[in-house]
């Protein structure tokens, strides 16, 4: 008996020992089991977390490329080859919604990946897709894709290539298909600050989309977009900077660079190319009877006609105010003219709220046909622009050449803008009647004048009327005595008109003080010059050189004048003209502080200023002038 206990006792521990084998052995076998499976899941995590890394690669680049000062085409054509490459699309495009000229939709590639899909493609067709105008097709995978907001796949190739190109022939549809690699198409739509700009679309070898890569497109997609927000804003920023934020036409800055580089192409092609100068009529009337939103308004209606009637390679610019300017490129005068009086006239044409019409008076100069000098072509626009106003408003008038425009009309003009804009502490009823008489009297030479002598009496009661004339008369002797050059002349008789327009800006109190003046008064008489200069004649772009002669005619030979101290041959002999033509007048009229003298006892006080005030050679002449004169 205690043998067979024994062999059982042995048959127990081995069948222990067999279960314990067993137990392990399932034990190892899960574990291996286990190892397998945390293995393929390292593996797949692994495989995610490249994935991920490369995304924010991508994405990376984005921003990178975001920050760049690179244009925003650069940026969409990085991106889409970005996204190719590191995730393993077949091709990737962005197409842009924009509107035809009649309103109607279209899609225009505006970026796309290079690669050997999209060259495949372009060969069957023959000609790039990136070059052709694309089908907006309403129901599209393009149309549902912008207007659901939502990203969109589809397998069916061949109705996604016919919505944006159906003219192609079916075959080549086959053919391009023939390859077997594109298995679906995805679009993702494009927002710009809640503005459709597109769609961006992924070709797939893939024929399902997962949610991990659909979160990722979405996320790429804003990226997208907040690049091309950031451009449109930058765009619009650059914009403000060159565009009248009235009326959305250029600024005067942006006209003047552009022009310059016109001037360059013009002189380089031997093409000439034409100004139209436009001056909106009675602004003022419009501000005081219906208010400055209204003058506004016409303003605004001025700059509509302007868009709607420019082509595409003209440039119209608000120049300040009521002014506007327009360059024609390639443009002769005659066809410059047909050109302004298509302006003009729908600006009559066109109705406007409770004003009713406004109208406009037009100049028109060519570049290279009336001068070859850019400053002559803009100063004769604007004397053809005045032309227009003295003439009834309401017209066009053609630029004369530069040697055939005469002294007295570009003085005209200039009486007629500074008196026209109400800058001056001047009855608005006395500026009005001066300039009916500027336009109504047919002779100029005298109305100027009469003109001259009046605004000068309006600060000096004491004035003489003929005087004016008298002075401009004995200017233009004594410079005939120095063989000055008719232009100069002619520019000497607009500054002896103008000179002492500056002491309309100064106080009545002062200019008409009976007793001596302080030195704080002196110093304000001594500003007058610069009045004139800076404040009233600086805006009128055609009498520019003009204005030196004035700023400098109380400059004094040896230096001791105002208002830059200059002395000798710096100062232009028309302003020392001016100064001895002025001063003896002043000697010989009457005076609040003194009594007149008579010619003889003038002449004696000016040669006592001979090497100081004057050049000694400028005294003897006048001397020996007024001395003819006298007898």
């Amino acid at each position: 008996m205690k043998f067979f206990d024994k062999i059982n006792e042995i048959r127990r521990k081995i069948s222990e020992v067999e279960n314990n084998i067993y137990s392990g052995k399932q034990d190892y076998l899960e574990i291996y089991e286990r190892n397998l499976q945390l293995e393929q899941e390292i593996a797949e995590r692994t495989h995610e977390l490249n994935v991920a890394n490369r995304r924010m690669l991508t994405l990376q680049h984005i921003w990178e490329m975001m920050n760049s000062a690179k244009p925003l085409i650069n940026v969409l054509e990085t991106i889409v080859n970005s996204i190719q490459g590191e995730l393993g699309y077949l091709h990737c495009t962005i197409m842009r919604k924009l509107l035809d000229e009649n309103n109607l939709p279209y899609l225009s590639v505006v970026a796309e990946a290079k690669d050997a899909t999209i060259d495949r493609a372009n060969k069957i067709l023959n000609r790039s897709i990136q070059s052709r105008k694309l089908a907006y097709t309403e129901g599209s995978i393009f149309d549902e894709t912008i207007i659901t907001r939502k990203i969109i796949q589809s397998k069916d190739i061949a109705a996604t290539l016919k919505a944006i190109m159906p003219e192609i022939e079916q075959e080549k549809v086959d053919e391009i298909l023939s390859d077997k690699e594109v298995k679906s198409i995805i679009t993702i739509p494009l927002y710009s600050r809640d503005t459709a700009f597109g769609v961006f679309c992924v070709f797939s070898s893939r024929e399902e989309l997962a949610q991990a890569e659909t979160d990722f497109l979405s996320m790429f997609a804003g990226q997208i977009e907040m690049a091309i927000t950031i451009a449109d804003l930058f765009e619009a920023v650059k914009q403000q900077a060159v565009t009248d934020g009235l009326t959305g036409l250029y600024n005067r800055r942006y006209f003047e660079e552009y022009l310059a580089k016109e001037v360059t192409r013009s002189k380089r092609s031997g093409q000439p190319f034409s100004i139209i100068g436009i001056d909106l009529d009675f602004l003022k009337q419009i501000n005081d009877k219906y208010g400055h939103a209204f003058g506004d308004i016409a303003i605004k209606a001025v700059a509509d006609v302007l868009k709607s009637n420019a082509r595409s390679i003209d440039t119209a610019a608000r120049m300040g105010g009521e002014e506007f300017n327009i360059i024609l490129p390639g443009i002769s005068s005659e066809g410059a003219m047909t050109a302004a009086e298509r302006i003009r006239k729908t600006i009559e044409e066109k109705p406007l709220d409770t004003i009713g019409h406004v109208t406009a008076s037009i100049g028109v100069a060519t570049f290279l046909e009336h001068s070859d000098n850019i400053e002559e072509v803009l100063e004769l626009t604007d004397q053809a622009m005045y032309e227009s106003k003295r003439n009834g408003r309401n017209r066009v008038t053609m630029a004369k050449n530069v040697s055939e425009t005469s002294w007295q009309e570009i003085a005209v003009n200039t009486f007629t803008d500074i008196l026209s804009k109400h800058n001056m502490p001047i009855p608005q009823e006395l500026s009005d009647d001066l300039c009916r008489k500027l336009k109504e009297n047919q002779s100029q030479k005298d109305v100027l004048y009469t003109v001259a002598d009046i605004l000068t009496l309006t600060y000096n009661p004491l004035h003489e009327k003929g005087v004016i004339k008298s002075k401009l008369l004995t200017a233009v002797s004594l410079a005939k005595r120095f063989d000055l050059p008719k232009e100069e002349i002619d520019k000497l008789k607009i500054a002896i008109l103008l000179y002492d327009i500056g002491n309309l800006m100064l106080p009545k109190e002062i200019l008409q003080k009976a007793t001596p003046l302080t030195a704080e008064e002196i110093d304000h008489i001594k500003e007058h010059p610069l009045i004139a200069a800076k404040e009233i004649l600086q805006p009128i772009s055609y009498i520019q050189d003009i204005i030196p002669i004035i700023e400098h005619h109380h400059e004094n030979w040896d230096g001791s004048g105002y208002p830059a101290n200059i002395k000798h041959e710096e100062i232009p002999l028309t302003s020392q003209i001016i100064l001895i033509v002025d001063s003896y007048f002043a000697l010989t009229e009457q005076r609040p502080y003194r009594n007149k003298l008579s010619p003889k006892d003038a002449l004696i006080e000016i040669k006592k200023d001979s090497g100081k005030k004057w050049n000694e050679t400028l005294v003897n002449e006048f001397i020996t002038l007024i001395e003819h004169d006298l007898n």
